[in-house]
């Protein structure tokens, strides 16, 4: 809206600075967190009158979970009004990258409240039926998607008449590797639906996804940053892609968002993010990979998360073959809290590994 609005001024008499990508950056980043701050305390008592004893707590789990029972769930409304709004506010608005981004993210959003009020209302941690919360994602990762390639190829008129490309990258090669045509959909569609289920399992522990999802954002912020810069990407070898400059703001509004929200989640957690957050961040993490075509430096940007998922998958499937457990408790976290580490223990030291990650991942833009 802003940006709109300098523009009909042609960007003169002061409206010069929302031409610069990093000013709107900053100012997407700073409106999230006040917004976030502001309509919080305010959330959490309507969650809390609403919900009454709360987000259900799994009596499998580990026992210090239970003094946690009574928190409200649903806090993830927070991060996306507060990201939303600032979007709104400092985002170009014919940009069709920031809008397939801010669909899934509502979608997700949608899907995840949806869970998290079936948890609330029958008081079970099972919630929606995993083939029906698949089913509602493929179909919005998959809109999202064709948006995305359509626009990257300069338009639905220029498919038509030239035939759809949508090339894959890997890191440390230059260049594409292959060109998936349509089946890019559904490649598309599997990253952000994998990425969003992989950060609501990584949302067990105070602070836990949070943290992680604001350091993956930082990096992808550089990288939306430097793929919508031609010479920026010319000089490191990746992919250029018009537009998706914007996504940095984006990226910026969730770490504001992300912070705002921390602020109420440090343990003892106020409110807890539920799948009405953590699924909308994976998936907006996933569809800001698909645009920028960074798709494999996300699974090691988001390393943290692509293990919580696995060990779940592990888990599950070697249960079922010997009827025996290789973790004490999936996902990942829990087995460490029954060995004994204090839950801050283990979120400190998964940040760590999440800032490490970032930094393996942020390496991949010039070793090619």
């Amino acid at each position: 809206m802003l940006y709109w609005l300098a523009s009909l001024f042609g960007f003169e008499n002061g409206f010069n600075l929302f031409r610069y990508l990093t000013f709107r950056t900053g100012g997407a980043i700073m409106t999230a967190l006040i917004i976030g701050l502001i309509i919080g305390p305010k959330l959490i008592g309507w969650l809390r009158v609403r919900q009454g004893k709360g987000q259900p707590i799994r009596d499998d789990g580990p026992q210090t979970h239970l003094a946690k029972v009574g928190t409200p769930t649903m806090g993830g409304l927070m991060i996306l009004t507060a990201v939303f709004v600032s979007m709104l506010l400092w985002m170009n608005l014919a940009n069709p990258f920031v809008w397939a981004c801010l669909l899934v993210m509502a979608g997700f959003g949608v899907v995840g409240f949806m869970d998290d009020y079936d948890k609330v209302k029958k008081r079970s941690h099972k919630g929606l039926s995993g083939k029906v919360r698949l089913l509602f994602e493929f179909l919005i990762a998959g809109a999202a998607v064709a948006i995305i390639i359509i626009q990257d190829a300069g338009g639905l008129a220029q498919v038509m008449q030239n035939g759809m490309s949508a090339p894959l990258y890997i890191p440390f090669v230059k260049g594409s590797v292959a060109d998936l045509g349509w089946f890019y959909i559904v490649f598309g569609a599997f990253v952000i639906v994998a990425f969003g289920n992989s950060v609501n399992l990584t949302d067990g522990l105070d602070g836990l996804a949070t943290m992680p999802v604001i350091i993956a954002c930082l990096a992808f912020m550089v990288i939306a940053y430097l793929a919508g810069n031609a010479k920026f990407a010319d000089y490191l070898g990746i992919p250029h892609i018009p537009g998706a400059g914007d996504l940095a703001m984006l990226c910026g509004a969730i770490m504001g968002a992300g912070f705002a929200f921390l602020w109420f989640n440090a343990p003892p957690a106020a409110v807890f993010m539920g799948d009405t957050g953590s699924l909308a961040l994976g998936g907006v993490l996933g569809t800001i990979s698909v645009v920028a075509h960074h798709e494999f430096v996300l699974a090691i940007i988001g390393g943290l998360f692509v293990v919580e998922a696995l060990s779940v998958i592990i888990q599950v499937f070697w249960f079922k073959r010997t009827g025996r457990r290789i973790f004490r408790m999936a996902p990942i976290h829990h087995h460490f809290e029954q060995l004994g580490w204090a839950e801050t223990t283990v979120v400190i030291r998964f940040w760590i590994i999440s800032f490490v990650l970032a930094l393996v991942g942020l390496s991949t833009l010039k070793i090619r």
